[in-house]
């Protein structure tokens, strides 16, 4: 837990840097498919000391994750013996990859859209999509999706009520999280139910 702590503090530091804005889209990247820091952290931080530019930074976040969760798929693809497996081994997440596996083949975007919005470590997600070959095109606009909501939602909020909405969305995003996929998925099932009539 230390580790993990000077990890975050050391993620946060950034936010006083020149280079914080490359650090967010680095993190980004890197939060995808090894880092184990999100780039939430950064995102709040950056965008609560600027909050006119709270979507540039939503933007930079969604494109560092969305290339980032390519090269998880890479990596899921290409080399998932000796990279992969060993990735998800060190975060203790390996037990889950079975379960992954078999929802992609029955879901796939689902799946990906899901995690990319939710607090489920993304990239056991990235990695799994390569390894069980989902598509890589349904992949992508899934994660530039998901991504992109979760940060621009994160963004928004910073934009339109700055510092005070802080402590608000590390409390609950969480919980924000889950219900915006409980939504997104009822919105679609009713839908289905509306045209199958």
């Amino acid at each position: 837990m230390k580790i993990l702590k000077r990890l975050y503090d050391w993620v946060l530091s950034w936010a006083d840097s020149e280079y914080g804005t490359l650090a967010l889209f680095l993190v980004a990247f890197s939060e995808s498919s090894f880092f184990v820091v999100p780039p939430d952290v950064l995102l709040i931080a950056l965008a609560v000391s600027r909050p006119e530019r709270a979507f540039y930074y939503a933007s930079v976040s969604t494109v560092g994750s969305v290339i980032g969760g390519m090269f998880g798929y890479i990596i899921g693809l290409k080399v998932m013996e000796t990279i992969g497996i060993p990735i998800l081994s060190f975060y203790d997440i390996m037990d889950k990859f079975e379960y992954v596996a078999a929802t992609y083949n029955q879901y796939d975007a689902w799946a990906v859209g899901i995690a990319g919005f939710t607090p489920i470590p993304y990239k056991l997600f990235t990695i799994a999509a390569g390894a069980t070959k989902i598509n890589f095109l349904i992949f992508s606009l899934a994660s530039l999706i998901s991504r992109g909501a979760r940060f621009f939602i994160v963004g928004g909020l910073i934009f339109l009520f700055g510092a005070r909405i802080k402590d608000f969305i590390e409390k609950y995003f969480n919980l924000i999280s889950i219900v915006f996929v409980i939504l997104l998925v009822g919105g679609f099932i009713v839908v289905k139910l509306i045209l199958g009539d």
